[in-house]
């Protein structure tokens, strides 16, 4: 990838937005369209990964970015534990389970990873 000059060069913020997308697409069908708190919840819970990714870069600081980093970290957690449940009330097939949960996982790695790449810049300066 070449140089990063705005949140969208990010492939984790692209990977975000594929995510909430796949989920809005998902909330669509019956019966989690009629469940309107949990439909709510893992959408507003996986649009945050994104809104965070892009909130913090654009602070401008590393710090901050870290920081967003992590609150994006965590909403990915939240989107797991969301699915697990959705699963369990047979809202989702098991194929739609696994596919959200490996990117979440797969995200969430690639998150951690920019988070110690920019912790470490902090160390040699």
């Amino acid at each position: 990838m070449g140089k990063i000059n705005r949140f969208e060069d990010l492939e984790i913020w692209e990977k975000a937005i594929d995510l909430t997308v796949y989920i809005y697409k998902l909330t669509f069908n019956e019966p989690l369209s009629k469940d309107y708190s949990l439909k709510d919840q893992i959408r507003r819970a996986a649009s945050s990964v994104s809104n965070n990714i892009a909130e913090g870069y654009e602070y401008g600081s590393n710090n901050q970015f870290i920081r967003f980093l992590r609150i994006a970290k965590g909403s990915l957690g939240e989107v797991r534990s969301q699915i697990i449940v959705l699963e369990r009330l047979n809202y989702i097939n098991k194929n739609d389970f696994s596919k959200i949960y490996e990117e979440c996982v797969i995200l969430s790695k690639q998150i951690a990873k920019l988070i110690n790449y920019l912790e470490n810049l902090k160390k040699v300066k």
